[in-house]
């Protein structure tokens, strides 16, 4: 079912995330497929429990194909539960940021994160895995992953000053070289165990 993407704010966004003990509760099923039905009605690339309104440790991702997006710079839909990240690179990038909680997904600035990242986690059926992966990718991870600490990407802005509205975001930002190269995904290695 489709719910309403919490706004930044909420008490709820910033209250600690239980652990999901048994991937094979109902309740955890459901808000697996709400999590999916809402980032997808939304057109978000990602999405993290607390922002439905469900303090647990779960988030999705899926970078689609779009206009803008190649097949190749596209991702399958990704399950995390109870993700840890359990590498930062050295190397970092700037990347303009939005998000769903943050004026319904409206206001973008620019944020600067680890280009490459490894989290481990379980996915939807309890399997334990653990993914590699940069660009657009690792960007969406530590973004969705962050709301499992109550943390919100405007608490990470660069530069205040360089804040876009939608409008400005897709003429200026969206499409520019800068903010292309930075999301390339080069890197895309699952291990499952």
């Amino acid at each position: 079912m489709v719910k309403d993407t919490l706004q930044a704010g909420d008490s709820r966004l910033k209250a600690s995330n239980q652990k999901v003990t048994d991937v094979n509760d109902s309740k955890v099923k459901q808000v697996i497929v709400d999590l999916v039905e809402t980032m997808k009605a939304n057109e978000l690339v990602g999405m993290a429990a607390p922002q439905i309104g469900e303090n647990y440790q779960i988030i999705i991702t899926e970078p689609r194909q779009t206009k803008t997006r190649s097949a190749d710079q596209a991702d399958e839909l990704r399950v995390y539960i109870n993700p840890k990240i359990i590498h930062f690179s050295e190397e970092k990038s700037t990347i303009y940021e939005g998000c769903g909680s943050v004026a319904k997904g409206t206001l973008f600035g620019p944020v600067i994160r680890p280009k490459e990242i490894t989290i481990e986690a379980l996915d939807k059926n309890g399997q334990r895995f653990e993914l590699t992966c940069d660009g657009l990718l690792a960007r969406v991870i530590q973004h969705e992953y962050d709301h499992l600490s109550g943390i919100e990407f405007t608490e990470k802005i660069a530069d205040y000053r360089l804040l876009k509205d939608i409008d400005f975001y897709m003429k200026d930002i969206k499409g520019s070289s800068e903010q292309i190269n930075a999301s390339v995904i080069t890197k895309k290695v699952c291990k499952k165990f």
